[in-house]
């Protein structure tokens, strides 16, 4: 039977009873994240912000290491905000959605400029910036501000899902979820950051997404879904589309000055504003592709690189070439660089056939 909002309102000693076991758990076992403020200490806004825009859609471990040279590159907001934007693109080279970075230097622009390098406390205030959204503004205002906003991520729903045994599937469950944990929230003024914080450890750590480790969760006597025995199908999900396959050429020229030839991305679109290899256009039938008007004598060399995105997959193969007398057009942004020195500066994509052409005696990724 699936769970409506009617029948799933808790009391409030119900909700005081769920609050006190999340937040007695996460005192014992809250997870070490470089950017959380040690017992006693105040959160840094500008800490928080960074570590959640870098975490939107990618894991706590993939974000450390950039995290910290972020924060050793720029320890304030304003030192962000001073930065070249180049700079910037090239320090979060390699952890993808690059519009969050674009994102990332104008909001620090913003909070300098604009509003005396202080970062607002409230959520609406907070969705202004460029970057931020509903959840990412709730979880600041939170974490950062300690103000009782409802923070809603995945790692939420997940257990809100199973707490209450809601059957309907992702996405169109959210509504409901949202209402659910909203709970919890209301008029909370004791802690919520650290409660936001507890329900996402928890969902990182205990009711986690194939196999909850229920044995261990501090919620497992009030949680419909471990007493039906169902917790491990929660949430359910539509099916996902396959993604659709799309081709494209990747091209390294190089001069006799052993420099290879980049191109800086546009700014709007995918890896916009990134530093790349040339490339064709990327189309969903290889055998429509052509190469670019500027490049010369293309040699293929019977290699693909393969990559991922979230709504595609990538299957890129690699030319030698040369350039053309002149340089083309003025809205391509070309320049020859070092390859070595240029290669941490490029998105993953770009890297697997970087590591390919400077070694070419490795095989295939």
């Amino acid at each position: 039977m699936t769970v409506t909002i009617a029948n799933s309102k808790l009391s409030v000693n119900d909700i005081e009873k769920v609050r006190g076991q999340l937040l007695d758990w996460y005192d014992a076992h809250a997870r070490d994240i470089p950017w959380r403020a040690k017992a006693g200490q105040a959160p840094d806004p500008y800490h928080v912000w960074l570590s959640e825009i870098m975490c939107q859609q990618t894991t706590v471990q993939a974000v450390k290491a950039y995290y910290l040279k972020f924060l050793e590159l720029w320890p304030s907001v304003q030192d962000l905000a001073a930065a070249d934007q180049d700079d910037v693109m090239a320090a979060w080279a390699g952890l993808g959605y690059y519009a969050r970075a674009r994102n990332l230097h104008k909001c620090a622009k913003v909070v300098v400029n604009e509003l005396g390098g202080v970062f607002p406390s409230r959520q609406e205030q907070l969705k202004k910036l460029p970057g931020i959204g509903d959840y990412t503004s709730a979880a600041i205002a939170a974490i950062a501000f300690n103000q009782p906003t409802t923070v809603m991520d995945g790692n939420v729903e997940r257990i809100i899902a199973r707490f209450f045994a809601v059957r309907e599937p992702l996405p169109k469950a959210k509504p409901q979820l949202k209402a659910l944990v909203h709970q919890f929230y209301d008029d909370f003024t004791v802690r919520p950051g650290d409660l936001a914080q507890s329900f996402m450890d928890l969902g990182a750590g205990i009711c986690i997404p194939k196999i909850p480790r229920c044995g261990l969760c501090p919620l497992q006597g009030a949680c419909q879904a471990h007493r039906q025995g169902i917790a491990a199908e929660l949430p359910a999900k539509i099916k996902a589309k396959t993604r659709p396959q799309k081709y494209g050429n990747i091209y390294w020229i190089s001069n006799d000055q052993g420099q290879v030839l980049f191109h800086q991305r546009q700014e709007k679109g995918l890896l916009g504003g990134m530093l790349g290899l040339p490339t064709s256009n990327w189309k969903a039938d290889n055998t429509t592709l052509t190469h670019p008007e500027y490049i010369n004598t293309p040699t293929p060399l019977h290699i693909q690189v393969q990559h991922t995105f979230t709504h595609f997959d990538l299957k890129l193969d690699l030319f030698k070439a040369t350039l053309k007398a002149k340089l083309p057009i003025k809205d391509i942004k070309l320049c020859w660089l070092c390859p070595m020195s240029a290669g941490n500066k490029l998105p993953s994509v770009f890297k697997k056939a970087h590591k390919i052409l400077v070694s070419p005696n490795k095989q295939k990724p």
